[in-house]
């Protein structure tokens, strides 16, 4: 649709709505926990009255800041970056210096308090999202394993608190349009539903050199939602939802990256890449009110089914692809009981669970240069020239000769991962401790099982040829040659069959002192926690170990075809020159990593000053990681792995500040600092050489991430055609961005300006919104493979248009 044509629509949609009954505007910050009326099963207490680093956004803080999806909570949340990879594979969410590009996630999800297992799930629409929440630091004593960074919890909206039908009608540059449409309705006082769809889609920002400059990036998405709450009493609700989500994009515009220059290349490759993925999530929530306690159980079930293709070397060469697909059925339970707010003793306890059963097929492809880089890897398995003296002027040169004869070398991989986990957990707080008013002490203790599983199948073949010529030499002329054995055509099979198992078992407790300042003003505190990520396997280093155990197989097989042809004399020698074929790599051993773990200690403040008019909250962190998970391509630079990196600490403080300068004029800012290093990380290259990373920053870890946001609202006189106008105006910076672990690549600091004017009359809004108003050049993604660099840039420039409307 036209932008004319949409402005005219959304102009006669505003003039035909009803007027809305305007709140009372006071002279503060409103806290989002009064307004919004959330479940939490297992907290006693809001959010901001916790020994926790908090922050909440309410609708219209993600409607200001344009926060669509997880993605764009980067350093809108003090110390939090998740880089944009290009696609919804996977999300890596960075708190603190804590963090995974692939594998376990670091960071907890749960929306409506339903778990999200699989970070594969971490990216979808918010077009239906009534409030987030991200709390940083481990929250492993309630939540478990893999929150050792910290958690989000998304909340939809409710159909008891939101009547009547919300509309949306957008389109932006680069060809973006989106949609969506959701109906709440309370049918009485007992029963209440919401249903909605929505339509996404992106023309794409980026374009393929190799692939007649077609867009990369572009891609869609549709699906629904549908909730209902039942309340059968006063003291019970039950609350179904489920969900459903489809996806399908392409992807991964990376650019090779001159480390001499800086310079980044159009992206160039040759193989279309792209990403598909189907999403249902289903749960119910049941809660009974006690006179003492609140009883709550949470079902959640997931389903997921994705495919990945990538050219895998994201060059212009017929290298080698990657295809992954994976279908995942997740069931989770969790039980918590919890004592009412306001009591001296304040308690929750619970037991949680889950069941995963997940399929994962991975066949890496070599094409024709990948070929002609496999026959130089694996052509020098036997020596090329073997010189047998003969006597004072003569001797024999004995010559085996190997040649690949696969134009393709496909390596299939079939993996069963199925994972079991439960958990017991309690948290106590006291309050008025030691007869001191306002002093509180909290302790908790969660005892965390794990049972993870790989179930492998995975082999390739590939057909060479080998033979033996032999030359008669005198006086250093060939004066004769001799054709021993003549090319015989062979083919090497390995393959890589079996199950691993390995179980798990943690203790994750907390520790925290607290003190309530009067008049509800707010409160200090001071926390230790420890948090944990799970172990697990490197799937996709079944690719490299092929490549090792073919190299192994084919020179004793090449070995036991040629020896039978060597004459007798000269058997014992040139045996000799055969090198030892070794032992095939051990699947445990290569494809495991352990466990990460750290402790955190945190002391912090949440503030209510000037009556409401200004809120703080601050906080200073030290957390000490052993294990700590790090992402990176193998060594070979065929496939990815994540390796257990010794040691490290990250320090760290953060501020965030709200006020209301006037009624209509409100100012907020963020501010993170990280100084996250590794302390003990020693490792060798492909040469065996030790390398040493200690001092280094960790990858992927701004120092600093910085948010200033500004809102002005314009009231118009009754009786005009506006009720209001808004204007919303946030900057986000983040930076220095080390990729490396050797830290020779960076990003650094940088910082885009977005802004939104928003004509309000009745029901009815229509906004006029721009991303990145300065275009801002910066690098979003950097990564390394093959002895190359590839970066992706950040997006351009976007403007756009769009139409809310409720009746």
């Amino acid at each position: 649709m036209e932008k004319s044509k949409l402005l005219a629509f959304a102009l006669a949609l505003l003039s035909i709505g009803n007027v809305c009954a305007e709140e009372v505007d006071t002279l503060k910050i409103v806290d989002v926990e009064e307004v919004l009326i959330i479940a939490a099963p297992k907290e006693n207490r809001k959010l901001r009255e916790l020994p926790n680093a908090v922050t909440l956004l309410s609708q219209q803080d993600m409607q200001a800041a344009q926060v669509n999806s997880i993605k764009n909570l980067t350093a809108l949340v003090p110390n939090i970056f998740i880089p944009d990879y290009g696609s919804r594979l996977t999300s890596a969410v960075y708190i603190r210096g804590i963090g995974s590009r692939i594998n376990t996630p670091s960071v907890g999800l749960y929306v409506d308090n339903i778990p999200y297992i699989d970070k594969s799930a971490f990216d979808f629409d918010y077009s239906d999202i009534e409030r987030i929440d991200v709390l940083r630091g481990p929250q492993g004593t309630l939540y478990g394993r893999n929150a050792m960074g910290g958690l989000i919890k998304v909340h939809t909206k409710s159909p008891f608190s939101y009547q009547g039908t919300d509309f949306r009608i957008g389109a932006g540059t680069h060809n973006q349009y989106n949609t969506s449409v959701t109906h709440y309705h309370r049918i009485n006082e007992r029963f209440a539903f919401s249903a909605g769809g929505f339509y996404d889609y992106e023309g794409g920002f980026f374009r393929n050199a190799a692939l007649n400059n077609k867009k990369i990036d572009k891609g869609q998405s549709a699906g629904g939602r549908a909730r209902a709450i039942y309340l059968p009493s006063e003291n019970w609700k039950l609350d179904f939802n489920v969900s459903y989500e489809y996806s399908d994009q392409g992807g991964y515009p990376y650019g090779l990256y001159d480390k001499t220059t800086g310079d980044v290349a159009q992206p160039a490759y040759n193989d279309e890449s792209s990403y598909y993925r189907n999403l249902l999530n289903a749960g119910v929530n049941i809660e009974h009110q006690a006179q003492n306690f609140t009883l709550s159980a949470v079902t959640g079930y997931q389903f997921l089914k994705d495919r990945m293709f990538l050219d895998q070397d994201f060059t212009a060469r017929n290298t080698y692809t990657l295809e992954q697909k994976q279908r995942i059925n997740t069931i989770s339970e969790e039980i918590v009981m919890k004592s009412k707010e306001n009591r001296r003793w304040q308690w929750a306890t619970g037991i949680f669970g889950f069941y995963q059963w997940l399929n994962t097929t991975a066949p890496v492809t070599f094409k024709e240069d990948g070929m002609a880089m496999m026959d130089q890897m694996l052509g020098s398995v036997i020596p090329s020239k073997i010189e047998v003296p003969m006597g004072p002027t003569s001797s024999m040169n004995i010559m085996p000769a190997l040649k690949i004869t696969s134009t393709r070398l496909p390596i299939n991989g079939d993996f069963e991962t199925p994972l079991l986990n439960g958990a017991l957990f309690h948290q106590s707080t006291f309050r008025d401790v030691f007869g001191l008013g306002g002093l509180s002490f909290t302790a908790g203790l969660r005892l965390d099982y794990e049972k993870m599983k790989m179930d492998y199948n995975s082999g390739t073949a590939m057909d060479y040829t080998v033979g033996i010529t032999g030359q008669m030499v005198q006086n250093g002329q060939v004066i004769r040659d001799i054709t021993m054995m003549p090319e015989t055509a062979l083919t090497v099979e390995s393959k890589y069959e079996g199950s691993i198992s390995k179980d798990y078992l943690q203790l994750l407790p907390k520790f925290a002192l607290q003190y309530d300042f009067k008049k509800n003003t707010g409160n200090i505190y001071l926390t230790v926690s420890k948090g944990y990520r799970s172990g697990g396997y490197n799937i996709q280093m079944f690719s490299d170990l092929l490549q090792s155990s073919l190299r192994n197989d084919m020179m004793k097989q090449s070995k036991e075809e040629i020896m039978p042809h060597v004459p007798d004399a000269y058997k014992e020698l040139v045996e000799g020159h055969f090198p030892d074929a070794g032992v095939n790599p051990d699947a445990r051993a290569a494809t495991m990593y352990k466990p990460e773990q750290t402790w955190n200690y945190e002391v912090g403040t949440h503030l209510n000053l000037f009556q409401n008019r200004l809120r703080a909250d601050a906080a200073l962190f030290w957390l000490e990681t052993r294990d700590q998970q790090i992402s990176r391509f193998a060594q070979s630079g065929l496939g990815r792995e994540t390796v257990n990196a010794g040691k490290s600490r990250s320090l760290g403080a953060e501020i965030s500040l709200a006020g209301a300068v006037t009624t209509n004029f409100t100012l907020t800012a963020n501010y993170g600092y990280t100084y996250a290093t590794f302390k003990d990380y020693v490792t060798t290259n492909s040469k065996l050489e030790e390398i040493s990373y200690n001092g280094n920053y960790v990858p992927f870890v701004p120092k600093h991430t910085l948010s200033l946001g500004g809102q002005y609202i314009f009231r118009i006189n009754p009786g005009h055609w506006l009720d209001r106008i808004q204007v919303n105006a946030n900057y986000t910076g983040a930076g220095r961005i080390y990729w490396t672990e050797q830290n020779d690549v960076s990003q650094s600091f940088y910082g885009t300006l977005n802004g939104r004017l928003s004509l309000q009359k009745g029901n009815g809004q229509i906004d006029f919104w721009v991303r990145n108003v300065l275009d801002k050049d910066y690098a979003a993604f950097y990564f390394e493979s093959m002895g190359n660099g590839f970066m992706q840039k950040g997006r351009p420039i976007q403007a756009g248009i769009e139409l809310r409307c409720r009746f």
